[in-house]
């Protein structure tokens, strides 16, 4: 994960590149943060109900709160911005909540962060265009990974899932496979999806899958390519964890330790 953030153009210099785990006050304001939030309120989040649907409603306390902790991950912080996919737009909604909900309590303390969504506000799977595209898919040819080699890239872009009208439209609501090909081939060229469209007026699905795979492999080759070039140097990876978990500790601290002063923790 970390040679993939920095291969993506992450600049370690310019951004805090830490793990969650070595910063323990994340948890600590987590476990604040659950106490103020009620049940119903989680069990009623999309992801929550869509995940224990497929898990035959055997879903864990963890997931259930895991929410909590994303918001507790963006208040610690006392962020005003955060780059969200169209999924995370209702957990967003949650940590305005409670940043609202601790203000209003103990007094102005946290700003209330927005969202800050791209044009590409989510990537559908390639296998089934109602969902979201998911590295944790059991179905591996519905996900395209930034480490997939040329050979497995085209490969999935041959098996998704279209329909049988060989023309190349955009229109999510009643061609979903097509215009989910269509929105990641405008996302990886820059093009507008209109443009995207026009260029491919007498392409046939099946090429046009083809070319969208070429497209993707160009965009991320080089990514790919600096991925491996990264994972060399594994000490590399190590120091610029450790020197982002000094510099997360340093800016989590002071605020971890006055959010408990307000609620009354000695």
């Amino acid at each position: 994960m970390t040679a993939a953030l920095l291969a993506c153009g992450i600049n370690p210099e310019k951004s805090i590149l830490f793990q969650q785990s070595q910063v323990s006050e994340h948890t600590q304001l987590s476990w604040i943060l659950t106490c103020m939030v009620r049940l119903p309120r989680l069990q009623h989040l999309h992801q929550w109900k869509a995940k224990t649907a497929r898990q035959r409603h055997d879903g864990t306390v963890g997931l259930l709160t895991y929410p909590v902790l994303q918001a507790a991950d963006v208040l610690l912080y006392r962020s005003t911005h955060v780059p969200v996919g169209e999924d995370q737009v209702q957990h967003m909604e949650l940590v305005q909540d409670l940043a609202r909900g601790f203000n209003k309590k103990y007094g102005e303390f946290f700003p209330v962060p927005r969202s800050i969504l791209t044009s590409m506000k989510k990537v559908k799977s390639l296998r089934d265009p109602s969902a979201k595209m998911s590295k944790s898919d059991p179905d591996k040819l519905a996900t395209v990974r930034l480490t997939d080699s040329p050979e497995e890239i085209v490969q999935k872009f041959r098996k998704a899932v279209t329909d049988f009208t060989s023309e190349v439209t955009y229109d999510p609501a009643s061609r979903g496979g097509v215009s989910n090909i269509v929105a990641i081939h405008s996302a990886v060229t820059g093009l507008p999806v209109e443009e995207v469209v026009r260029r491919s007026a007498g392409i046939d699905t099946a090429r046009y899958k083809l070319v969208v795979a070429d497209a993707v492999i160009e965009k991320l080759a080089p990514i790919r390519s600096e991925i491996e070039k990264l994972k060399i140097d594994k000490g590399h990876l190590q120091k610029v964890l450790q020197a982002g978990s000094a510099k997360a500790k340093e800016l989590a601290y002071p605020v971890c330790q006055e959010v408990k002063e307000l609620v009354g923790f000695r």
